[in-house]
């Protein structure tokens, strides 16, 4: 049997295991550790899985502690209230405008998973917070659900971003370049979904209810409520850009002054500390496992030669680049089905970043190309998660409008994926300037 050949039963047993809900990290190691064996046999197996757990632990180490602090600075700011304060800012700085609170909590969706790092924790916060307030002015429950489904995904883009700090680690890229390529796209989706709402409320205005504007004075208030996130992006994103910190300096120093903030403002208590702690360490253990499994399972890959093998059939001219990327936008979106973020990039990114780099792309921009269309998937109808998510916090919601309500937002995430392979300097030009 070919080589190849078996490098696309190990891709098919990956998902079999994880459709019977084996956890992925499990799922990746074991298929990446069986498939090894069969083709290499267990001793070089076993010294291939001691190799990879001793990088992880050892040489790799260093670029992996960027995780538990920037997770740390999000679950801090989260417990302590800053979603809460983003949300009233973004509100303030819209108000007047037909669909001001659909605009606001897209600008707080934003804002939040940059912090937070999490389409799916944003999209379960935001709802709890956004869309009673929605409804009870009135708002289209088709349009408050759509549009924090879909603003859950915008900061996953905007650095910092825990989401490209693994694909800088999977595809050997630098995170600063990451963080800087991908600070314009996530700034433009964001504007594309705001005139989306905007083009519904022109057409269909009962759908988004105007409110009455605000004064000078209550504008600016609740946009002083925002030092807080302004400093800790300042210090993560800002400190980066300069060349003052390295990402993980960045992430510690972030970490620590998003405690301080929260002991000086009194929003965060020593039990919720604690809670906090508990929470950062198990949510980096879990990261951490899918790490290692997905790993093991890189060098089964490398080891089968199915990235060479799909560059050369795919990338020999056989196909045009764009049909590639079709391709490529085609199976995010049915892996976002049943996969996270996550999961989809570490699966897929040593098959496909061979593939995007045969016909010319740059992995960078790859990075950010392939983080847009995999968020894409998770809000894509009939099993997009961040669906479910809203589902499970607001029940008497129907399905049906929810799935009605993100409609026109994948639009706007569609022109972004048009951009983005139409002008790959948007995604390069500032990374370009900066290194």
């Amino acid at each position: 049997m070919p080589d190849e050949v078996y490098g696309a039963l190990g891709l098919l047993a990956v998902f079999g295991l994880i459709l019977i809900r084996v956890p992925v990290g499990a799922a990746l190691g074991i298929t990446g550790l069986l498939g090894y064996t069969v083709m290499d046999g267990w001793r070089n197996a076993g010294l291939a899985a001691g190799e990879t757990s001793s990088y992880l632990v050892g040489e790799g180490a260093y670029g992996l502690t960027v995780v538990p602090l920037f997770i740390l600075m999000g679950v801090v700011a989260t417990r302590s209230g800053m979603s809460g304060d983003l949300y009233r800012a973004a509100n303030a700085l819209f108000s007047g405008l037909r669909g001001a609170l659909a605009m606001g909590t897209i600008g707080a969706c934003a804002g939040f998973g940059a912090i937070c790092g999490s389409s799916l924790a944003t999209a379960a916060t935001m709802s709890r917070v956004s869309i009673p307030e929605m409804r009870k002015f009135g708002y289209d429950e088709k349009l408050a659900t759509g549009t924090v489904a879909s603003g859950g995904t915008l900061g996953i883009l905007i650095p910092p971003s825990v989401i490209l700090i693994f694909y800088a680690i999977i595809a050997e890229a630098g995170v600063p370049e990451l963080f800087a390529a991908a600070l314009l796209p996530g700034i433009a989706l964001a504007a594309l979904h705001v005139v989306t709402i905007a083009i519904i409320g022109w057409v269909a205005p009962g759908r988004v209810p105007k409110m009455p504007g605000l004064g000078l004075a209550e504008r600016l208030l609740p946009l002083f409520g925002l030092w807080k996130i302004a400093l800790l992006f300042g210090i993560a994103v800002g400190g980066i850009y300069l060349g003052v910190f390295s990402p993980t300096e960045a992430a510690a120093v972030s970490a620590l002054v998003a405690i301080l903030i929260a002991a000086a403002t009194r929003t965060l208590d020593w039990a919720g500390f604690r809670t906090s702690l508990a929470e950062t360490v198990s949510t980096t253990a879990m990261l951490f496992f899918i790490v290692l499994g997905a790993f093991l399972f890189k060098e089964f890959i490398v080891l089968t030669q199915l990235p060479k093998a799909v560059t050369d059939l795919f990338g020999a001219g056989s196909l045009h680049p764009w049909l590639v990327v079709l391709l490529m936008l085609a199976v995010y979106l049915v892996l976002g089905c049943f996969l996270d973020t996550l999961s989809m990039i570490l699966i897929t990114v040593p098959v496909f970043l061979p593939l995007a780099e045969g016909i010319g792309y740059d992995k960078v921009w790859f990075g950010i190309f392939v983080v847009v269309v995999a968020e894409v998937g998770l809000i894509t109808p009939p099993v997009g998660m961040n669906i479910f998510v809203i589902r499970a916090q607001m029940p008497d919601i129907e399905l049906g409008a929810v799935y009605r309500g993100i409609v026109p937002f994948l639009f706007a995430d569609t022109a972004l994926v048009v951009l983005l392979v139409l002008i790959p300097g948007l995604a390069l030009w500032l990374p370009g300037l900066l290194y």
